[in-house]
């Protein structure tokens, strides 16, 4: 992923206002993020713990979708696989999290959700950069460059069911 400036973060934004846009929490480390190991960029709101955002380069441009996160968390013996990289993870450290469809579906209240790793750390988890709390991530036959390949897939058919 190539580096995005604080702006180009607030403006991707399609399924909030532009006025929640400007007043959402973006990460003050852009500067320091690791880009090039970066499929999409992620973070939670520090000020806000049932909100997280994320941004991905599109064929369109960016795309940048809130999200909300539920208040309960499941119990650490309990085990749960992110549908985008296909990590598990014990305890909470996968969370459901559902972002409002843009326009006027959105408007409407309707949205869409996805289990997902709860720190939105999936492109490090996939490339080995970023260890898991508890456990290693499973082994798989795929190569790096494909799981990397199925997660981007993974996220792009997430984000189209946002315009659907």
């Amino acid at each position: 992923m190539r580096a995005l400036t604080e702006q180009a973060v607030r403006d991707s934004f399609v399924n909030c206002s532009r006025g929640e846009a400007k007043r959402l929490a973006v990460p003050r480390d852009l500067g320091a993020r690791p880009w090039d190991d970066l499929d999409f960029l992620g973070w939670r709101d520090p000020g806000a713990p049932d909100r997280s955002y994320l941004v991905a380069e599109r064929d369109e441009g960016l795309v940048g979708v809130t999200l909300r996160l539920p208040s309960s968390r499941r119990g650490f013996l309990h085990r749960s696989m992110c549908s985008l990289c296909l990590t598990t993870h014990a305890g909470g450290d996968v969370s459901l999290m559902t972002a409002r469809k843009a326009g006027a579906a959105g408007r409407e209240g309707n949205s869409v959700g996805v289990y997902v790793c709860a720190d939105l750390a999936c492109s490090l988890y996939v490339r080995g950069k970023k260890a898991l709390r508890s456990g290693n991530r499973l082994e798989e036959t795929l190569t790096t460059d494909q799981q990397i390949a199925r997660t981007v897939g993974n996220l792009s058919a997430f984000l189209a069911k946002l315009h659907a």
